[in-house]
Formats: structure tokens, sequence, C-alpha cells
């Protein structure tokens, strides 16, 4: 599949929109807290444990290292779990889903 120019148009958007608001710059796990570690562009350093995380509740310490920060700073991944997690959702206190 190609990437057609207004591909490229709508990403642009989407990442412009993001700038102006909170998101991930970066993230990891602490093994010494045992905690998902993600640092804001606000400065704002959010921990979560992550049993309390849908998809991440019975993760090993080395699945939980491989994070990703998704191009928003929206979303992170972890490809060992294929669990995808939203950051603004994370930030209103939302985990998992409602079950």
């Amino acid at each position: 599949m190609a990437i057609t120019e207004d591909d490229v148009r709508q990403a642009e958007a989407r990442m412009a929109c993001a700038r102006g608001h909170a998101h991930v710059v970066s993230a990891r796990y602490d093994s010494r807290t045992h905690r998902v570690t993600m640092h804001l562009n606000s400065g704002l350093e959010l921990a979560i444990p992550p049993h309390l995380v849908e998809g991440l509740t019975d993760a090993t310490p080395e699945a939980l290292n491989d994070i990703e920060v998704s191009p928003t700073g929206l979303g992170l991944h972890s490809p060992q779990l294929d669990a995808d997690l939203y950051v603004p959702a994370l930030l209103q206190g939302q985990f998992g889903s409602p079950s």
C-alpha cells in the first residue's frame, strides 16, 4: 500500500493537534518501583503499577521493558504483550475496559 500525499497531510494535522496537548516523550519500566513511568512534555511524570492496567497485569519485567511511544505521544505500545495504551485515558484514570 502506497502512502499518498493526502495521508502525509492528515498525519501532519494529527501531529499539530497533539502538540497543543500533553503527550508522552518517553516511557520505561522501573524495576525498582515496579511501575511503568511516562514522562510528558509538560514535565509531568506518571507512574502506574502494571497490575492495574489491562494487558499488563501478568507481564514480566522483560516484557515491560519493551515499550514504544507512538509518534503523536498519545499512545504506548508493548510489542511483546501486543498491548496498546491510550495516554489520555490513563490520565483520566481509565486503565482498561469496564469489565
